[in-house]
């Protein structure tokens, strides 16, 4: 994945990037005012304005960075603020704020492999930027499912943990970014090999719609 690079497709990674984390953290936000909270509203976070949610940083900067390195690459955004306790059902509800995000770029990548084989798609170029853009969402979408605190994916595992282990994540959590740092140096060379297949493979499967 992201192989031979020129600087195009640095470009069409770095607009897939933007747009689909824009989508990411804007699902969050609306999901989380549907369930009750509107503290992503008062914080200005109920928008598609790329410019509310990404961090040139962590969205931008760090995962280009990575790609051109040949590591996997990082994306993370602007968290999301929420008041919990204004979340509707609970922890069933934070699952459900937490896994919209990665859903939204599930469907995003679906929807460029529609687009992809349909007669809209009339030269090479945009066919090459629809690829990569399934790419990046399927990426998005599998490391973000991975139930690991603080990513999208723990908050379905809270949803259903006993207390001894929702404790530890908790824990775990505090670490913030660092953590996600930290498991991607120890646990990927671990897990690494699977989800990269489980990516292409994904990757793949949308493609041939």
């Amino acid at each position: 994945m992201f192989a031979n690079l020129s600087v195009s497709v640095l470009l069409d990674i770095l607009i897939s990037i933007i747009i689909s984390m824009t989508i990411h953290e804007a699902t969050h936000s609306f999901v989380a005012h549907w369930l009750g909270d509107d503290t992503p509203k008062k914080m200005g976070r109920l928008s598609l304005n790329p410019l509310k949610h990404i961090d040139i940083f962590t969205t931008v900067l760090l995962p280009m960075v990575l790609i051109l390195l040949g590591l996997p690459p990082i994306f993370a955004a602007k968290p999301v603020p929420l008041d919990s306790s204004n979340i509707d059902h609970g922890d069933y509800g934070l699952a459900i704020v937490g896994v919209s995000g990665p859903i939204s770029n599930l469907l995003l990548a679906i929807l460029g492999g529609i687009i992809l084989n349909s007669f809209l798609v009339t030269s090479q170029t945009v066919y090459n930027f629809l690829a990569l853009f399934i790419e990046v969402n399927v990426a998005f979408f599998i490391f973000n499912m991975i139930p690991f605190p603080p990513l999208d994916g723990s908050r379905l595992l809270y949803a259903f943990a006993p207390e001894p282990l929702q404790k530890i994540m908790r824990t775990i959590e505090s670490f913030g970014f660092m953590g996600i740092l930290l498991f991607l140096l120890i646990a990927f060379q671990f897990i690494g090999g699977p989800i990269s297949t489980l990516d292409l493979n994904l990757t793949n499967l949308i493609i041939r719609l």
